[in-house]
């Protein structure tokens, strides 16, 4: 019962927190690193500030006293999005939110934008209640070892990467020769 108690006041703030269209049309997204486990309470602090805030959550698997249940954690764990035209005051007033370690960027008027259809994606998955889970960030051209399936262990180069497919390029230098293997993305991680 208290799981389930708990499971609903995530989804109901997770919900409260998505952001809103903007009257503003200058108002960008911007990601605020938050110390570990504070992204709930800077995102509770922001938004009594009056802050458009959005802090997607997903559930995983947790062991907890020996006993498998389902919990909700944040999708990027230390990060959540601000969208709001940022002024030296809008910085500063951000900043002294309980947890935040700071906005993404050089200063704070050359901060790192968040293009809107990346986190319109992220808006759409969510409240679409699709299966979210954690994926390693990966690229074409990057060097990448395979964690499971028949070629557990083995490294090589990600030349392509399709929804489940990828191919892996497997090379042996002295003879400046490759193969390539078709592979299930989801055993891919960076190497």
């Amino acid at each position: 019962m208290v799981n389930l108690e708990l499971s609903e006041r995530i989804s109901q703030s997770s919900a409260s927190s998505a952001p809103t269209a903007s009257v503003d049309g200058d108002a960008n997204w911007y990601a605020v690193w938050t110390r570990s486990h504070s992204e709930q309470l800077v995102a509770d602090q922001l938004m009594a500030k009056g802050f458009d805030v959005f802090l997607p959550r997903i559930s995983i698997w947790s062991r907890r006293g020996g006993i498998r249940h389902v919990i909700q954690v944040p999708m990027f764990s230390g990060y959540l999005f601000l969208h709001e035209t940022v002024d030296k005051n809008t910085y500063i007033e951000v900043h002294k939110a309980r947890g935040v370690v700071r906005i993404l960027g050089e200063r704070w008027d050359h901060l790192s934008q968040i293009s809107d259809p990346e986190i319109e994606g992220l808006q759409q998955a969510v409240e679409a209640k699709l299966d979210i889970m954690p994926y390693p960030y990966l690229h074409e051209g990057q060097r990448v070892r395979i964690t499971g399936g028949p070629l557990k262990g083995v490294e090589g180069f990600l030349v392509q990467s399709k929804l489940k497919k990828g191919l892996l390029v497997l090379s042996v230098d002295l003879l400046q020769r490759s193969v390539a293997v078709q592979i299930d993305c989801t055993y891919v991680v960076p190497a």
